[in-house]
């Protein structure tokens, strides 16, 4: 982990370049020094189908949902989560312009009990940099 999902509207396809966004916040991510590198995974997810506020069809959204592994302060957590919502704010800062985007952000610390992974991206980065 961490693991970062954007879910966006399906109406902004035309108006942001997602395969930008979510290059920027891996970078904004890694920068933080708090996460590993093989961990890091950030992904869009469209959707088709949402209803926003009033239901005009130019309401739009973007959501992020930052799950993090147990082990890092409160501070830290703060620290991180300005910092990707920050950045993300900036590129997406023309949506702003308007009174039909809606940007929201949150970090969830995922319980190790309850969590699963196989990852062989580890390996191969960690004997790269040893």
């Amino acid at each position: 982990m961490p693991h970062l999902t954007l879910e966006y509207s399906a109406n902004l396809d035309d108006r942001v370049d997602f395969d930008a966004l979510c290059a920027r916040v891996l970078d904004t991510i890694l920068a933080t020094g708090l996460f590993e590198v093989g961990a890091v995974r950030v992904r869009a997810i469209r959707c088709q189908a949402y209803a926003v506020a009033d239901n005009l069809p130019e309401n739009a959204f973007v959501d992020l949902s930052f799950r993090i592994g147990v082990g890092r302060s409160l501070d830290e957590k703060k620290r991180a989560g300005e910092q990707i919502f920050t950045v993300v704010a900036e590129e997406l800062s023309e949506l702003f312009k308007t009174p039909h985007f809606a940007l929201s952000m949150e970090i969830r610390e995922i319980d190790p009990d309850l969590s699963w992974k196989k990852n062989a991206i580890h390996p191969r980065l960690r004997q790269a940099n040893a």
